[in-house]
Formats: structure tokens, C-alpha cells, sequence
């Protein structure tokens, strides 16, 4: 009778923990969806528009580094000059626009341009 009751009261309690057990797995699920697939998928949708709206003429760079001038888009490959008269076929999952410089602000400028004191010898 005595280990009846002991086993009786260990299977109360697992059926406890099992609904415990089923939300915390649901929460890090949602969790780890909000902070880590959904931001990815939008930087991806991202890659993929500019990648569609890209024409010839724009400064792009290579997933290997090579920076040249889109000459062409003949649909999932484009044509890219990196030297006079040198042109390259690539695939459209391996072209980036080249980042633009960023623009200096007034307040770090005028740091830049402020003259050094000169230390001043006693």
C-alpha cells in the first residue's frame, strides 16, 4: 500500500511539469522566431529587392571582393567590367551595391581641422 502511494503521487506530478514543460517550449520558440528568423527574412526580402532594382551603370562589389560597374543583367547573371574592357559574368546571388561613403558631419570636421596647442616648454 505504502509504494502504491509513492508511485501514484510521482505520476500526479509529471503530468504537472508536462503543460510547463509544452508553454516554455512555445515561448523560446516565438522568442527566438521574433528575434532571430523575423529580422532575417526581412534583411533578405531587402538584399533581394535592391538586387532586382539593380541597372547598369551602379558601382556594385562581389561577394570575393571585386568592385566594378554593372554593364548588364541578362536575368540571374550579370555582367560586371572591374577593369577597362575586362568583363566578368556573375551570379546575381553574388553582387552587392557599393556601400557609399559616409558623409562627414560639421562637429567632426571642424575637430579634425582644429589646430594642435603646442606644448609650451618651462
Amino acid at each position: 500500500m505504502k509504494y502504491l502511494l509513492i508511485l501514484l503521487q510521482a505520476e500526479a506530478g509529471a503530468q504537472g511539469g508536462g503543460w510547463s514543460f509544452w508553454i516554455m517550449m512555445i515561448l523560446i520558440f516565438v522568442v527566438m522566431w521574433l528575434f532571430m528568423i523575423r529580422p532575417q527574412q526581412k534583411k533578405q526580402k531587402e538584399l533581394e529587392k535592391q538586387r532586382d532594382s539593380m541597372r547598369a551603370g551602379q558601382k556594385v562589389v562581389t561577394a570575393g571582393g571585386l568592385h566594378g560597374k554593372l554593364k548588364s543583367v541578362d536575368g540571374d547573371i550579370f555582367q560586371v567590367e572591374i577593369a577597362k574592357d575586362v568583363v566578368i559574368r556573375i551570379d546575381k546571388s553574388s553582387v552587392f551595391l557599393e556601400p557609399e561613403a559616409a558623409p562627414v558631419k560639421k562637429e567632426e570636421k571642424a575637430k579634425k581641422e582644429e589646430p594642435k596647442e603646442e606644448k609650451k616648454e618651462s
